[in-house]
């Protein structure tokens, strides 16, 4: 078995399916992808607010502190194929869309409560549809968010227990009930 082989098996066995896995799977860059996918600086500021919305601040920096909107437009240029990428701009339009439809405000100009109940909403819509094959935009921009925030320095040090390396090998660590994860 090749290493290929091996990291799909492991990715199936997890029951893993990360939007952008071919990236890992398949190589650095997709063989087909859109051209002139551009984003404008307004684009940028909408993908920003959207990953606050998933990851606000608290007591630590949220997602828009580290640049998520600039994170995920490389990950889709860089990573998507032509048809990820396609999903992704639709999902995008049709979420301003859907929203301003809903909501009669745009997305950028809306509370915090409603970007999240909205973005909810659009969760279960896709759950209760029962439609596992294709993903919609909202589960690519909940793990763009995600990955994009702790894989961070903001992510890493901040929001998770941080030790730099090289530390100390300590093989048994208390946990208490509210503890940080730890960044690897």
């Amino acid at each position: 078995m090749n290493r290929r082989d091996a990291l799909k098996s492991v990715v199936l066995m997890m029951g893993g399916t990360m939007i952008g896995a071919t990236a890992i799977l398949t190589g650095c860059s997709p063989e087909r992808q859109l051209k002139d996918l551009n984003f404008s600086p307004e684009d940028l500021a909408f993908l920003d607010e959207i990953g606050e919305t998933i990851i606000p601040t608290t007591d630590t920096p949220g997602a828009k502190a580290t640049g998520i909107g600039a994170f995920m437009v490389m990950m889709v240029k860089d990573t998507y194929d032509a048809d990820q990428q396609k999903a992704f701009i639709d999902g995008l339009n049709q979420l301003s869309k859907d929203f301003k439809a809903e909501k009669g405000a745009d997305f950028m100009d809306a509370s915090a409560e409603d970007r999240l109940a909205f973005l909810n909403g659009m969760q279960e819509k896709f759950k209760a549809s029962g439609d596992e094959r294709q993903p919609i935009v909202i589960n690519m921009l909940r793990d763009l968010t995600v990955l994009g925030y702790f894989t961070s320095e903001i992510g890493a040090t901040q929001a998770l227990n941080y030790v730099e390396v090289p530390g100390r090998y300590d093989g048994c660590i208390a946990y208490k009930k509210g503890d940080k994860a730890w960044a690897i």
